[in-house]
């Protein structure tokens, strides 16, 4: 990638200014988001204390969103952005809100099936993307998403922990402070961002683009690259949290601050090193150097023994995950036509949604059953194939 390429992209980055409250928004429920995954494995072993249970009640929103956010997002096509993104927004806050006051599994795996059937934030935040930004400067806007998970990956954590320790070691301050960040981005919604699919196109007749996988074998091998590497980093982002309770015995605060850390090196990564990295190795050895320290990084995950270690393995995921996720979804994209952009989207959205629903389940599984080095070999495996992948040359678009 070419410096020339690099300052492109940063103008692109900036070019839609009418679109800065769609990441705010974004940033926002990301960041609700953290508060809440650091400190829930925790509170579903003090009312449980079944393993098993943490992967369940954590994939259970997943499968809701599976099966939901479709659905909202038609809807979306036929009522308007605007509408449906504030529907989504009202029900994630009032998940949230059950969530904190939820003294029992019942009462808190309702709040995550709320949660889960209006979780359509994402993808109606896709189509305003879409609805506002051409083609050509799409996929350096979609980019914006990783950044508000980087920017809110740097505080979410520590106040999931430092909160839960407020509550009396419970869930009502995280979860009314997740409630209140849900609320902001309604406010937001309502008062800022603009409908970008008005009544007059809601009617028109819709081109189908059929994407043919079968006959793409270069779309269909990098999706099954990136499914092996999703999985896996899913298995890693679900199930850390819960490995610092169970088997390192830390506290709320001290997961909250050691994932704050990783949080800012991945800032540094990503802000800082990423794109030098980039221009001087290109995109395939990036690529090789990024999925390679997973496998490696991965597979210490299983003998880690003390805080120290814990956090420099949550230091060494944050580089790979900053040289890997990024490119294999530009190449991706890259594998298909213009016109088929919103189907491929599509593919790779449900093999993110599939290992949201796997990730913990395979996770607290394996913790709960076997030795902890063997959630570090699954993961490394998984790893491994999405490595090995890497080295075929495939003929992608410019």
């Amino acid at each position: 990638m070419s410096e020339l390429q690099t300052n492109s992209e940063k103008k692109t980055r900036f070019k839609y200014p009418n679109l800065i409250p769609l990441w705010f928004s974004i940033f926002i429920d990301i960041l609700g988001f953290t508060i809440l995954l650091t400190i829930l494995p925790k509170f579903i072993l003090t009312i449980s204390g079944n393993e098993l249970l943490i992967g369940f009640i954590l994939s259970i929103n997943a499968i809701f969103t599976l099966v939901f956010a479709p659905i909202l997002g038609k809807l979306s096509d036929k009522y308007g952005r605007l509408p449906l993104l504030l529907i989504s927004q009202i029900g994630t806050a009032i998940g949230f809100l059950l969530m904190g006051f939820s003294t029992t599994l019942g009462m808190l795996i309702v709040s995550r099936v709320i949660d889960g059937i209006f979780g359509g934030n994402f993808p109606i935040a896709k189509a305003i993307i879409s609805d506002t930004v051409p083609p050509g400067d799409r996929a350096v806007q979609m980019t914006n998403v990783g950044v508000c998970h980087v920017l809110a990956s740097l505080v979410g954590p520590g106040m999931g922990g430092i909160l839960y320790n407020l509550g009396g070691f419970g869930m009502l301050a995280p979860g009314l402070a997740s409630t209140g960040l849900s609320i902001t981005t309604i406010i937001i919604t309502i008062l800022i961002l603009k409908e970008t699919w008005p009544k007059s196109k809601r009617n028109l007749p819709k081109e189908k683009v059929e994407l043919k996988l079968r006959k793409n074998t270069t779309a269909l091998y990098l999706l099954t690259q990136f499914g092996f590497h999703t999985i896996s980093f899913m298995i890693y982002i679900t199930t850390i949290a819960g490995f610092a309770y169970l088997v390192l015995g830390l506290t709320p605060p001290e997961v909250g601050l050691l994932l704050t850390i990783s949080g800012i090196f991945r800032a540094i990564y990503r802000f800082t090193i990423f794109e030098p990295l980039l221009r001087k190795l290109g995109e395939n050895r990036t690529l090789i150097l990024g999925l390679g320290s997973f496998v490696v990084v991965f597979i210490l995950v299983g003998f880690v023994q003390n805080p120290i270690q814990f956090g420099l393995v949550l230091i060494l995921v944050s580089f790979a995950a900053s040289c890997t996720r990024g490119i294999i979804i530009s190449k991706i994209t890259r594998s298909v036509t213009p016109r088929e952009q919103g189907a491929i989207n599509g593919y790779s959205t449900a093999l993110d949604s599939l290992a949201q629903i796997l990730g913990p389940l395979i996770g607290f599984f394996i913790l709960g059953t076997f030795q902890p080095y063997w959630l570090g070999f699954i993961m490394g495996m998984l790893s491994l194939a999405s490595f090995l992948m890497v080295f075929k040359k495939l003929e992608l678009r410019k």
